[in-house]
């Protein structure tokens, strides 16, 4: 189940990171001889793509269910993902781009909401933060991948970054077969008046466990009262998040905003960082993202238990600072011309070691805040403004300061995203909310419950 849900973070970064790493190969002329604000701003597509379709698919999949969303936005993406390769301009490049963000954009509201209502609540934050940071897995196969396909003497540059698109849906293609393994959540069936496959489906499970020798001792006495719905109507949901949960409401967007423009305006430019400013050849770019990709996939799994230790606001404020502090550190050592690119990767692996964990703990913190019957639509509503006011002009925005060849203004971009994480860190000090060890329920009571 774990990997099944996973591989949707893996995807994205397979498809963030082949975007970042081809930047290069875009530009060539005998290519599509893009200039580096296109490159920019095809990135920027693919981001408000994913808002798009956040918001859409978030709001059918409260209404359909989790698992019948998995299949709907998955199939999208491969669609999309596959017509990148075969873009010719910059329009059909940006259109594709945005169909994929779309696909992607849509998985996070289902994968997020399955996330939180399957796993147990000891254990939620560790493992919520593991499966987000796995988008550095395929960060990982992708610069890999990019180190053969856009080697010049084995592929022409119109052909390679067209490869590693496409193989992107071949992967694809393995999930679909992995996604019937997951069931629908318990709790979402039970809501919507289908007890009998809720309890089917907590039977199995207890039959596995008990299988495998554990014993699950005794169930405390609970009722409650639930009244089924179909669905949960747009002034409802307005009437939770904004009379009764101000705070989180501020609180989610923060971390949002803030988490999306600095790894977007970092992440998505770094090959042009790379062959720019340390005149790195475009097929060497992937040797310095598999050190980069480690340290964001150790983050999560280092620092994850302790926020069901620990507790949720202490981690939050200390990665969310941490990671400000060090990219503000190595962007006066960028001005100062005391990196090259080897301590440059070096510097953003220590920043992200941080960061990937900060970046997880905002899409935990979002979809534990809110009551079950809105919490995809919560989830896709805090992507889409923290993605689309933090993050969908950051690559293009950093893209027009490394045009400019000036380290002084490239600092300048460093310092407002070093600045937005450092706010994020205080307002977590001040209204973050202690989730950990809790069942949802005495998080966030579902409307549904007299």
């Amino acid at each position: 189940m774990v990997f099944a849900l996973g591989i949707t973070w893996i995807l994205d970064g397979l498809e963030v990171t082949l975007a970042g790493s081809v930047a290069g190969a875009l530009r060539d002329p005998e290519s599509l001889a893009l200039s580096p604000s296109q490159v920019g701003l095809a990135n920027s597509a693919y981001l408000a793509g994913a808002v798009t379709g956040a918001l859409f698919f978030g709001w059918l999949t409260d209404r359909w269910g989790r698992k019948r969303l998995f299949s709907v936005t998955l199939g999208l993406y491969l669609l999309a993902t596959a017509g990148t390769a075969f873009a010719w301009d910059f329009p059909s490049l940006a259109l594709m781009r945005f169909l994929t963000g779309a696909g992607i954009g849509g998985e996070y509201s289902a994968i997020n909401s399955a996330i939180q209502e399957l796993i147990p609540a000891r254990r939620r934050g560790w493992t919520d933060l593991a499966i987000n940071g796995s988008f550095w897995i395929g960060a990982a196969m992708a610069s890999g991948a990019t180190i053969v396909v856009l080697d010049p003497d084995l592929f022409a540059p119109d052909l390679g970054w067209r490869v590693s698109f496409f193989g992107g849906a071949i992967i694809g293609c393995v999930i679909i077969w992995l996604r019937r393994y997951i069931p629908e959540s318990p709790r979402w069936l039970a809501v919507h008046g289908r007890p009998e496959e809720a309890h089917a489906i907590v039977s199995d499970i207890e039959r596995r466990v008990a299988a495998e020798g554990h014993d699950l001792g005794p169930v405390p006495p609970s009722a409650v009262r639930v009244t089924p719905r179909v669905a949960t109507s747009l002034a409802e949901v307005a009437r939770t998040l904004l009379r009764t949960y101000p705070r989180r409401v501020v609180y989610g967007l923060t971390l949002m905003i803030a988490q999306a423009f600095f790894y977007n305006a970092i992440f998505f430019t770094y090959a042009m960082m790379l062959t720019d400013f340390y005149a790195v050849p475009v097929s060497g770019v992937g040797w310095y993202i598999l050190p980069f990709a480690a340290g964001n996939v150790l983050g999560p799994l280092v620092l994850g238990r302790f926020f069901d230790s620990i507790g949720r606001r202490p981690m939050i404020v200390g990665t969310y600072a941490a990671s400000g502090v060090l990219l503000l550190a190595s962007g006066f050592a960028f001005r100062a011309g005391l990196l090259d690119a080897t301590t440059q990767t070096l510097c953003w692996s220590a920043t992200f070691f941080f960061a990937s964990a900060a970046a997880s703990s905002s899409y935990l913190t979002v979809a534990e805040a809110f009551p079950l019957e809105i919490r995809a639509l919560a989830i896709a509503l805090f992507y889409a403004l923290g993605t689309g006011l933090g993050g969908v002009a950051a690559p293009w925005f950093f893209g027009v300061l490394i045009e400019s060849g000036s380290r002084d203004q490239v600092l300048v971009g460093y310092a407002l995203a070093s600045v937005l994480m450092l706010g994020a860190a205080l307002v977590a000090w001040r209204i973050g909310f202690d989730s950990e060890r809790k069942s949802l329920e005495d998080v966030a009571k579902p409307l549904s419950w007299d």
